[in-house]
């Protein structure tokens, strides 16, 4: 059976073998479809596109055609011809809709753990830094190495930045949580952002100081395109640990 909606079907999950099947099924996911409604729409068979999803494929560029508009994206997109590129490199939307998020929602979108930006300053200079962020109790929290340019947050008034930003749809959203910054010196404190981190920092190892931003502001925004999928909550693309 090829059936693996995401809302619980009981099918194991499935685990790509190659960057192609990883991003078709992050899409498929994303716009909430099965694999029989994919390949449906892309007039394939449920059982190659499994194939294609969990294996090293080299599909022709005819299925890749109409695989990328089973899923509402481009070839470039499902091959990661626009992986270097920035974000938002999409065109805009005819009519987008600005919305402005309330405090709840920005903490649902925040979600548990991701990629932000910490905007600092670094011997009277402005700076940007991305970090892998975790939330614990409504405390967002980094690691970091001393002395680094993320650590210099500690003992001031910090933002930090996290968005999504979806090309397919021209849609996404952005919440900016601001609050004093601090170092984390408590052991236990400490324990406990360590046992809910979800990954290390991507640049390595070396990053032990935990800094913690406990916000006072959280304010956010979300471009809506009129007719298009509901973007889900959490997963903003990625970047490192400064």
């Amino acid at each position: 059976m090829t059936t693996d909606r995401a809302s619980g079907s009981g099918a194991e999950p499935v685990r790509p073998r190659s960057d192609l099947g990883r991003r078709i099924v992050a899409r498929r996911q994303q716009l909430g479809l099965t694999r029989e409604e994919v390949a449906a729409r892309a007039a394939a068979s449920p059982g190659y596109l499994a194939y294609v999803e969990e294996h090293a494929a080299e599909p022709s560029i005819g299925f890749l055609l109409r695989l990328a508009g089973a899923l509402d994206t481009t070839v470039a997109e499902l091959t990661g011809g626009t992986a270097d590129l920035p974000t938002g490199f999409g065109q805009a939307a005819a009519h987008p809709e600005v919305l402005a998020l309330g405090p709840a929602e920005c903490r649902e979108l925040l979600s548990t753990h991701g990629i932000g930006r910490v905007a600092v300053t670094v011997n009277d200079t402005p700076a940007v830094f991305p970090v892998n962020y975790t939330v614990v109790d409504d405390v967002i929290a980094y690691r970091t190495q001393a002395g680094s340019g993320p650590a210099a947050a500690a003992g001031h008034e910090a933002a930090l930045e996290v968005d999504h930003i979806d090309d397919a749809f021209s849609q996404g959203w952005s919440v900016l949580a601001v609050g004093p910054a601090e170092v984390v010196t408590g052991f236990y404190e400490s324990r406990r952002f360590e046992e809910r981190a979800y990954s290390a920092p991507w640049v390595g190892s070396g990053r032990y100081q935990w800094i913690a931003l406990r916000p006072h502001h959280l304010s956010g925004r979300r471009i809506r395109v009129p007719g298009a999928p509901t973007p889900p909550t959490g997963g903003a693309p990625r970047a490192a640990d400064a």
